[in-house]
């Protein structure tokens, strides 16, 4: 696919994606990486034009050059108080847990949680909010996690499937991250293996080296 073949697809991906205004994006093309550059009203709309671009075909790497455009009104206390809200309305995050930081509508996360999906959840919730040119995660998992347990969380979700062979996968364990070995027979099941480690508390990232076939 050439460059300027790639470059329509982009834009189509950006056209279709609803939650991004197309029109004030621009998209450029060289040897498969696509820039995009321009401004945008949020944040939340800035990652969607990234992940849009990101789904279509061909595309090597992406350089962002999108701006936010910061409203006179949202100063940092405004965000600060609208970040705090949403946390505490978000019944997957333990109240008070997550503490929050402005500088410039950059908003950085700190604290600590017990899950990942927590962590996830905080993220998620804050870069949705207008006025806001990042966020920044800085939130920690509480040391939970253990071999024995994520091992059982692993077996108990193969068990949900009997055409996994739970003796075909290895697992080890240090600190927070959880390295997987081993092989297996198709994608969606290393997707259920990756489930159940990121179910055990205090995982903090997956090494996936299981091969497929």
């Amino acid at each position: 696919m050439s460059d300027k073949q790639l470059r329509d697809e982009v834009l189509k991906e950006l056209e279709w994606e609803p939650s991004v205004d197309a029109a004030k994006i621009g998209v450029t093309v060289e040897n498969g990486v696509v820039t995009l550059s321009g401004d945008v009203p949020s944040y939340s709309q800035k990652i969607a034009a990234m992940t849009a671009a990101r789904r279509v075909k061909g595309v090597g790497a992406i350089v962002q050059k999108l701006e936010v455009r910061l409203s006179v009104a949202d100063g940092d206390e405004v965000l600060a108080r609208r970040a705090l809200n949403v946390l505490d309305w978000n019944a997957s995050i333990p109240k008070g847990a997550v503490q929050v930081e402005v500088s410039h509508g950059l908003v950085i996360l700190t604290g600590q949680v017990d899950w990942e999906f927590q962590r996830r959840a905080a993220d998620e919730a804050v870069h949705k909010l207008d006025g806001i040119v990042g966020v920044v995660n800085n939130i920690t998992l509480r040391p939970r996690v253990s071999p024995s347990d994520v091992k059982m969380r692993i077996q108990t979700a193969l068990e949900r499937h009997a055409d996994i062979e739970a003796a075909k996968v290895h697992i080890d364990v240090e600190g927070g991250k959880v390295t997987l070995t081993g092989n297996v027979r198709t994608r969606t099941e290393r997707d259920i293996i990756e489930g159940a480690v990121w179910a055990a508390p205090g995982v903090r990232a997956i090494e996936d080296r299981v091969s497929i076939g």
